[in-house]
């Protein structure tokens, strides 16, 4: 798709986006013979699941690796019928030890990877990472040209010590790894692992105006994909915030309690009155952008031992404190948001199931985090 086309398409009214999305829902569905699944997560997934259903195919399965979730978002899952919930390939605690921290974002800790972990292959693209400059592969291109591989010098100062002695740099050395593996290894590879066994292929609530890789993605190849390797719908990739919330609304999708509730703004706009966007309780892509109370100032709200372990236990307080991010002091926090999830469901086509969850994956090792019954 040019890139012309799609942005054009970002900018049409609700109901044309909501029109193209289920005709590209229906599309993915019947070129896929049936075979399809949605990718569960947050809020914009969930209400992804919702849609299909009602426009689709009311029978295609949610599967999720529910347990990265928050509590609240894990308690709407099992109220989705047919959900398929599984088990990471590793666990959270494993992901830190063996790879390192998700800090900042996906690019820049995957730079950062880069920068601790140099070896004579990535010598070319290290070099980028530090002076912008691309080479080659890269057309050339330099800062001033338009290059993009550069780190920023806010984090250049405080992670690009491993390149001092070569750059006569004096950049600092963080005390703890970064990567941006954490995805990979606790939810792609398992819902991969789900797509090869049933041969089916997945729905995923991505949009385009979230930015960063995922918006290039997009950009690059529509909101339907049909690959060698990836095969997947993003029915939702023109679609702004505000044509989410609102398709949430019209669907009656239930909001898990760490968004608060969808409510409207002085300026008509709509907004969740707490969490804007959620993830993985350790995850720390954006933090270093979020006001406070941030997402672990909520934690420590909604679950002060999961709290407690993460910050002291596995050293998250430490990294915080290292990217300049407020968290030991306690700031106030709204009230939980309680919603009486039988009162609820009189009104909604889509009943809660009355069988438990599927649970899909082989049993790893007992880790340290779930001994201590932090989840």
């Amino acid at each position: 798709m040019e890139v012309y086309e799609f942005l054009q398409k970002c900018s049409l009214p609700y109901e044309a986006k909501v029109t193209h999305a289920k005709q590209r829902a229906r599309e993915f569905f019947d070129r896929c013979d049936g075979k399809v699944f949605v990718s569960v997560g947050g809020l914009d997934s969930i209400t992804l699941t919702y849609f299909v259903r009602e426009f689709v195919n009311g029978d295609i399965p949610a599967v999720s690796v529910s347990s990265l979730e928050d509590k609240t978002v894990q308690d709407v899952h099992r109220l989705i019928p047919n959900m398929i919930i599984l088990k990471p390939e590793k666990s959270k605690v494993e992901v830190i030890r063996e790879y390192g921290y998700p800090v900042i974002s996906k690019d820049k800790a995957s730079k950062i990877k880069l920068l601790q972990n140099p070896t004579e292959k990535n010598t070319t693209v290290r070099h980028a990472i530090i002076t912008g400059e691309t080479g080659a592969l890269g057309g050339y291109k330099t800062i001033a040209t338009g290059s993009r591989m550069r780190l920023p010098q806010k984090w250049l100062d405080l992670f690009g010590g491993p390149a001092n002695e070569q750059y006569g740099t004096n950049y600092q050395t963080a005390p703890f790894r970064v990567s941006d593996d954490c995805c990979y290894h606790m939810k792609e590879k398992p819902c991969d692992r789900y797509s090869r066994e049933t041969g089916s292929y997945p729905y995923m609530g991505l949009m385009a105006s979230e930015g960063g890789q995922r918006q290039k993605a997009l950009v690059k190849n529509g909101c339907n994909y049909y690959g060698k390797t990836v095969t997947r719908s993003c029915p939702f990739a023109i679609f702004s915030r505000q044509d989410i919330l609102r398709l949430a609304l019209d669907l009656k999708v239930p909001v898990p309690a760490i968004y608060g509730e969808i409510a409207r703004q002085p300026d008509g706009s709509l907004e969740t009155t707490k969490a804007k966007r959620t993830g993985c309780t350790m995850c720390g892509f954006g933090i270093h952008i979020e006001k406070r109370p941030h997402r672990f100032d909520r934690l420590r709200h909604t679950n002060p031992k999961e709290w407690r372990f993460w910050m002291y236990d596995m050293g998250w307080g430490k990294v915080l404190d290292y990217i300049g991010v407020g968290w030991e002091d306690e700031i106030e926090t709204q009230g939980e948001l309680l919603i009486d999830w039988n009162e609820f469901y009189k009104n909604t086509t889509n009943p809660p199931s009355q069988k438990a969850p599927v649970l899909i994956g082989a049993d790893g090792p007992e880790t340290e985090y779930y001994k201590r019954g932090v989840l």
